[in-house]
């Protein structure tokens, strides 16, 4: 079928018609390019390859999808799609579809004034000739964002508030009216009350809180908090309901529970922590070690629905920013009555193992517990003790430390992927302000009791995750399937598989070798050999930091696929319910199974699993924000001054430069890159030069100078060193 009747060739428009008509008439079916020639008549070999080039334009524009080299199939998923508008400041917006899909472009003026974050509609448009895939927003779902924070400017007849953060791309005006008392240079917390529209482009507002003067401490902690929606204050009632809860521990109370008060049990934590959501215990049972787990028992204290757990609940977590912590829980329970402090009698919900030598589980049970902690260590002063130092209960000590050991490598051997985190930390004055700043690693001694609240979260999870597999039938040898309880698991999935392509493709100029298929042992095998391998070598910091971001994000979910980076096939959080709400569910619901209660709405729990899930990022966000702060802030009077550093991060726009002696990160803009055109090499993380072909790669040591210190931006400028 070269011709049509009468003659005439077919065009390319014929061809495309022909191939729409018949993919129309078979929706659902995979057809092969034999089928579709035979179908079509297509029976020379021009007529055949014109089709197929206008099948491979039709997939371009998502009208088909690819299921082989040579078949396709029409793509039923519709043109509208529901998803993330995510706002950029260069204009380059994108949306982010629910399914997962790749971001599709969206111009400015097809925005609809939508807001970095917020849930909206589009529709797609049709794609033209040598143009990338676009979308047009059509509704806007849910604002991320109600309220806004920044600094007042009120003139004569209006006020505005300039917003921090990348929500808003425009001042907010506040009638006078709302200005609620604030003046000009103050920081506010507004809540809009009228978004743009095609009639006003203006986003208006008024002011619920007015924080104070700017860079005042307190100030901006609060500023940081507000601008993520999270509470800086603790609201009266809640406070006052924890005041009214009784502390007292009843004789009829202790008879209930299994008695810990003789056994030694210590906590180790921070040496400024306040709040002491764990203990261990040991002592010799025989042959064995009987090492207790003892979790705070907030459940006893704080009921399902009162109006403390409501609260808790919405906060979902404790956030900690550099100089303070907001409590999840009011004070006088997290510091006070729940918190195993030393020498005090407290309720403790437990997981109790019987351990041998080696670390293996010879026997466990979890109950319900009176414990009275014997001392409170900071971490230095057990580190001290492992490390041969006299101290008290030393033997204890150190006994917990082998079996920790012991744990630790059985985990590693078993597949888990061993990052060492560095967390950093600030020295602060009494006025907040920064003294040091430093990197503090792991030790022994944080190890120890990381290894036991492992153990005690995978135990609890197993013993729920398990039981659901399978009951005992009559016959022993056909175990017949039941059905699981619902059950909060901390899952975390395997790395993306197109990141660890691109680790692959990063590392293979330095001569590594990335797995990136296999079984999930292997791969994380592969990971750890990586980093072992790179330790002391010039490209060490790349490999950390590509291998981490090849990794997910750990979450909550109801639904459980595991653990990852842990190698763990079930994992909970049970052992922090005094910060994580998470905790809280997951004693509740051990409590009511072991009670003998029926399975609880999933539903519901997977709901507040997302919600526990959302709090926990959102914290982590809002406690970079203050670290960035702090950062600036350290670095203020150090303009003009020289220091060695590391490339940590490769944008478009430039380097990201972190200081090797105190781990403070700052911009090196593309305009301050001098001698040469740089272009951003996404894949190998570099900046290359067009005419020197000088290249800027992640982890390169670079000589730096300290540029400006914008405390208001919270951003730090450098320039490479001559």
């Amino acid at each position: 079928m070269g011709k049509k009747k009468g003659g005439k060739r077919l065009t390319k428009r014929d061809i495309a018609e022909a191939i729409q008509a018949l993919f129309q008439a078979h929706p659902g079916e995979t057809l092969s390019f034999k089928q579709i020639f035979k179908a079509l008549k297509f029976d020379t070999h021009p007529v055949k390859m014109l089709a197929i080039d206008v099948m491979e334009e039709m997939e371009w524009d998502d009208w088909l999808s690819r299921v082989s080299d040579n078949s396709y199939k029409l793509n039923l998923k519709t043109q509208v799609q529901e998803g993330t508008f995510i706002r950029k400041a260069n204009g380059k917006n994108s949306f982010q579809p629910d399914d997962g899909g790749k971001p599709v472009f969206v111009a400015e003026r097809n925005s609809m004034f939508a807001l970095n974050g917020d849930r909206v509609k589009v529709a797609f448009m049709a794609r033209r000739q040598n143009h990338i895939k676009e979308a047009i927003v059509t509704e806007i779902l849910e604002r991320k964002h109600d309220q806004a924070v920044g600094i007042l400017q009120v003139e004569k007849d209006f006020a505005f508030l300039n917003a921090e953060g990348n929500f808003f791309t425009s001042d907010i005006l506040i009638p006078k009216k709302k200005l609620k008392g604030g003046k000009t240079g103050e920081k506010a917390v507004v809540k809009i009350i009228q978004w743009p529209s095609a009639e006003s482009k203006k986003i208006i507002g008024e002011v619920v809180d007015v924080l104070g003067k700017q860079g005042e401490n307190n100030v901006e902690m609060h500023a940081i908090l507000a601008q993520y929606g999270l509470p800086y204050k603790y609201p009266k009632k809640v406070e006052d309901a924890a005041q009214k809860i009784n502390a007292e521990i009843s004789a009829e109370e202790i008879a209930r529970r299994e008695d810990f008060r003789d056994v030694f049990t210590c906590t180790i934590d921070p040496k400024d922590a306040k709040d002491f959501d764990d203990a261990l215990s040991i002592r010799k049972v025989g042959k064995h070690w009987e090492v207790g787990v003892h979790i705070a028992d907030v459940s006893h204290y704080v009921t399902e629905g009162s109006i403390i757990d409501r609260e808790a609940e919405q906060r979902a977590t404790s956030v900690y920013l550099v100089d303070r912590t907001i409590p999840m829980l009011p004070e006088r329970l997290c510091n006070f009555v729940c918190s195993l402090r030393p020498n005090e009698e407290k309720l403790s919900y437990s997981v109790i193992f019987e351990l041998d030598d080696d670390a293996n589980i010879k026997d466990w049970h979890l109950a319900h517990t009176v414990i009275k902690s014997d001392r409170r260590y900071a971490y230095e002063e057990v580190q001290e003790i492992l490390e041969g130092k006299d101290g008290d209960y030393a033997d204890e000590l150190r006994t917990l430390d082998t079996l920790a050991k012991h744990l630790r490598e059985r985990r590693f051997k078993n597949g888990a992927v061993k990052f060492d985190r560095e967390e950093l930390h600030f020295d602060i004055d009494d006025n907040g302000k920064p003294t040091r700043c430093y990197f503090k690693k792991s030790t022994d001694a944080t190890q120890l009791i990381e290894e036991f609240m492992l153990l005690a979260n995978r135990t609890v999870a197993e013993f729920i995750g398990k039981a659901g597999k399978t009951k005992k039938s009559e016959d022993p040898n056909k175990p017949s399937k039941s059905k699981g309880k619902t059950f909060v698991y901390r899952i975390h999935d395997q790395p993306d598989p197109q990141k660890l392509e691109n680790l692959r493709t990063a590392l293979a100029p330095f001569g590594y070798k990335v797995k990136t298929s296999g079984t999930k042992g292997a791969i994380s095998k592969n990971l750890n050999k990586l980093m072992e391998e790179s330790q002391g070598e010039r490209e060490q910091k790349l490999v950390e930091t590509l291998t981490l971001r090849a990794m997910m994000k750990a979450k909550y979910s109801t639904h459980n696929i595991g653990h990852y980076g842990l190698a763990f096939d079930y994992y909970t959080h049970f052992t922090s319910p005094i910060r994580r709400y998470p905790d809280t569910m997951v004693h509740r619901l051990l409590t009511r199974y072991q009670d003998g209660g029926r399975s609880v709405n999933q539903d519901h729990y997977e709901e507040l699993c997302e919600h526990c899930s959302q709090m926990e990022q959102t914290a982590q966000y809002a406690e970079r924000d203050s670290i960035k702060y702090k950062m600036v802030e350290f670095m203020a009077d150090k303009v003009g001054l020289e220091f060695d550093a590391h490339i940590s991060g490769v944008q478009s726009y430039g380097l990201y430069c972190e200081i090797d002696d105190n781990h403070c990160e700052g911009l090196v803009g593309m305009h301050d890159l001098d001698g040469d055109y740089y272009e951003f090499d996404e894949r190998n993380y570099c900046l290359v030069g067009r005419r020197t072909h000088h290249k800027y790669q992640l982890g390169d040591a670079v000589r730096i100078k300290v540029a400006r210190a914008n405390i208001e931006k919270r951003q730090l400028d450098f320039i490479l060193a001559d």
